[in-house]
């Protein structure tokens, strides 16, 4: 356990400087260089990271069951699924109105993320990792949103609602959706060892 969250201190952490010491960050981002300062927060992020699976994948199984989620909660989750993985291809094509509307959608990819998880499974590692992951999510996409409204104007509602029918946009919901498909049917059996669909959904 005490890999886990090492890992998710260091990898949270990291992701976490914006939130709690934007300051901070600019002014060590001076003091080093932007080359190094990127180096060094990279390097962090990846050992986090690293530590964060291993560390899951040692304890998950002897981890204490807190509950046991009904069965319903594998398939609201594999419908959360769906809206995460749109969410996270959107925030990498540019142009789309779920980028621009929401502006922030990989934190919101996340948090839907673990919330999904955390909905169907019960142990005490799953707590902890994904229950982690929400609440850092919850944190960033607030302070993210007061950082947007301080320097811009966000786009009218309705500017952003009438392009959700624009090629690019449908084609992020096509491409998270057939990404949802694969993980649904084989991708995450294979990458993590549980599938969604079959006896349990404890993998990342």
């Amino acid at each position: 356990m005490s890999l886990l969250l090492l890992g998710l201190v260091l990898f949270l952490g990291c992701h976490s400087v914006r939130v709690f010491g934007e300051a901070w960050r600019l002014k060590t981002q001076l003091r080093l260089g932007d080359k190094m300062y990127k180096g060094l927060y990279s390097l962090a992020s990846m050992v986090g990271f690293v530590l964060i699976v291993y560390g899951f994948s040692v304890v998950r199984l002897d981890s204490p069951v807190l509950w046991l989620p009904p069965v319903a909660m594998r398939h609201v989750a594999s419908l959360l699924m769906l809206f995460s993985m749109i969410l996270l291809v959107a925030a990498y094509v540019p142009h789309n109105a779920i980028k621009d509307r929401l502006h922030h959608p990989m934190v919101l990819s996340v948090k839907v993320w673990a919330l999904a998880h955390l909905l169907a499974n019960g142990r005490l590692a799953d707590l902890i990792l994904f229950g982690a992951f929400l609440v850092w999510s919850v944190l960033n996409f607030r302070a993210a949103r007061q950082r947007d409204r301080a320097v811009e104007n966000l786009p009218p509602a309705s500017d952003a609602l009438e392009a959700v029918a624009s090629p690019t946009t449908m084609k992020v919901m096509v491409i998270g959706a057939l990404v949802w498909a694969v993980l649904l049917l084989g991708g995450h059996a294979w990458l993590f060892g549980v599938s969604p669909v079959g006896l349990g959904f404890t993998g990342l």
